[in-house]
């Protein structure tokens, strides 16, 4: 198997590419139902530290409830555009793993400071 077979096609990332994704550390403030979403869905609002709150939608629903959700620390891509997602403007990316349950969050295994990058 290669290193291209590996990363699903996508070949090898130079870490000068990798330290531009900024994947940061932040704290579920609040959680909303997101009906118009085509698949099940939260709407997340998310405490960065310096770099703010930041919301976004997160097709999450089949393994997390929303009072799971709040106060719990996440990974997310903060510096990717925002997207439009129907009514919804999602600001950054929530981190995770897909299974056939669901998407897996990404774990934070000991609180850090809000903002911090992932090193």
């Amino acid at each position: 198997m290669s290193a291209d077979d590996t990363a699903a096609g996508q070949g090898d990332l130079s870490w000068q590419e990798f330290e531009r994704v900024a994947l940061c550390a932040g704290t579920v403030l609040r959680v909303e139902d997101f009906p118009e979403a085509r698949k099940p869905a939260w709407k997340l609002w998310v405490d960065f530290g310096p770099h703010g709150v930041r919301k976004t939608s997160a097709q999450v629903k089949q393994l997390y409830s929303a009072e799971e959700l709040v106060g719990r620390q996440i990974v997310g891509v903060i510096n990717f555009p925002p997207k439009q997602v129907g009514p919804f403007r999602s600001e950054f990316l929530l981190t995770g793993f897909p299974t056939d349950e669901g998407v897996v969050i990404t774990a934070i295994e000991r609180p850090v400071p809000n903002g911090t990058r992932l090193a």
